[in-house]
């Protein structure tokens, strides 16, 4: 099967405006308007994922696949592989799509052994390569899956079975070697068993110390090819352990200073992980750039129903909005984009359906940050922000955060002090937001 005859569509999505009624067409998306001096498709830097698009069969708990893909059945695993990755480098050429990203059982068959599955990366690889070099489309990341075959069970990284560590080892420097040779701009780990279902078999304090042993020789080993973008750790509470220690931003960046990782590791944010953690996306991204640990973000979101990472297609522009308007203020991605961590619903069966998902999520990406750059014009939040932090940019009030006036001399002037509370005016902001979304 061609990559043609699975998608009847031929030519690369356009845009055509506003007033396009078109569900293959942006209306907002514009890769050449200029937004605060930088291209629109610079700014946003969107990135297709490899595994919800072309591996994600359409599965629940409670039902198997539905999307029937010509490449998951027939054939042996590296034909269909090669052929999944005709098809995928179409679909990236349809949506005009700057960056893709994969996990390396996304794209290649695991083997019996590890030397097989090496071989079958490198096999694909080897395919990526000789189509960037005449596509448009570049690798945003790479990582490994240490997660779903069975010997992940007990985790990668912080695993009791100390050969186990060593596998993923093995299949870690495998993946990083593919990412650098394909140009990648970031290296991801995501610890989806990196945690406890239990503390009762749990040694904590062990698998948290492997763990940073582990980081820590990733680190060294991505100086020692000269890759030159950072490792990014990925957040997330739970799912698919009951507890994983790669939390929330707050709980990495406490792992990154103990084991001194801060310098070269930072973080990919989902939307969907933050929710779960009991945060707001937005809380997640300022926390990370006020710790200077700020690297890129998987673009998606929950269903406010539901308990579980759902990774459905991001559409809410407020919340998008809010998002780049605390990512322009720090000049937004540096080697960092939107990578689409996100599924079709197992009902949307159509290949265009594909297509669809992430033009009108592009088109609310392409919003968002229009709006974020009319609120920073016009100092819509940052004037009423400044405003409320005002006192504290004089000299006396100044000197009691830099040490120059000490605990007791604070205390003594407070003697003649009677402050009295000021309005927050939360309304206000959320109705002022509104009008820009």
């Amino acid at each position: 099967m061609s990559a043609q005859s699975f998608f009847d569509r031929k030519t690369p999505i356009a845009f055509e405006g506003p007033e396009s009624r078109d569900p293959l067409a942006f209306r907002f998306y514009d890769k050449d308007r200029m937004v605060m001096g930088k291209r629109m498709e610079d700014h946003l830097r969107f990135s297709v994922a490899y595994w919800h698009s072309f591996t994600w069969p359409g599965g629940d708990p409670f039902g198997g696949e539905t999307f029937n893909r010509p490449w998951m059945h027939g054939g042996s695993a590296l034909d269909l592989a090669k052929q999944k990755a005709e098809i995928a480098f179409e679909m990236f050429r349809l949506l005009d799509a700057p960056f893709f990203a994969f996990h390396d059982v996304d794209v290649a068959p695991e083997g019996d052994s590890l030397q097989e599955s090496n071989d079958n990366l490198k096999a694909i690889t080897d395919i990526f390569e000789a189509k960037m070099a005449t596509d448009k489309v570049r690798l945003l990341w790479g990582t490994a899956n240490l997660f779903s075959n069975r010997r992940y069970m007990a985790g990668a990284a912080t695993n009791p079975d100390p050969d186990v560590f060593a596998y993923a080892v093995g299949q870690v420097k495998a993946a990083i070697d593919a990412t650098h040779r394909l140009g990648g701009a970031n290296y991801v780990c995501w610890g989806g068993r990196e945690g406890y279902e239990t503390l009762l078999n749990t040694d904590m304090k062990r698998e948290l110390d492997q763990l940073g042993r582990f980081m820590s020789m990733l680190v060294d080993y991505k100086h020692k090819i000269g890759f030159a973008g950072p490792i990014l750790i990925e957040p997330k509470p739970k799912e698919p352990t009951k507890h994983q220690y790669d939390y929330d931003v707050a709980t990495v960046y406490a792992f990154l200073q103990k084991y001194d990782l801060v310098a070269d590791v930072k973080v990919n944010i989902e939307q969907n992980h933050a929710i779960l953690a009991g945060h707001s996306f937005d809380h997640e991204v300022k926390l990370a750039f006020a710790n200077g640990i700020f690297g890129s973000l998987d673009i998606n979101r929950g269903d406010d129903l539901l308990g579980w990472d759902t990774d459905q297609f991001a559409m809410d522009v407020k919340e998008i909005a809010l998002v780049f308007h605390e990512m322009l203020k720090h000049g937004g991605f540096t080697t960092g984009g939107l990578n689409f961590d996100a599924k079709i619903r197992r009902q949307s069966i159509d290949p265009d359906d594909l297509l669809i998902a992430h033009v009108a999520s592009m088109d609310a990406c392409a919003r968002g940050l229009l709006a974020a750059e009319a609120m920073l014009t016009d100092n819509a939040l940052t004037g009423p922000l400044e405003e409320r932090y005002a006192g504290w940019e004089s000299a006396e009030n100044k000197a009691m955060l830099s040490g120059e006036t000490g605990f007791q001399q604070i205390a003594e002037r407070a003697l003649s002090l009677n402050p009295q509370p000021r309005s927050g005016r939360q309304e206000l902001l959320e109705g002022i937001v509104n009008r820009y979304v």
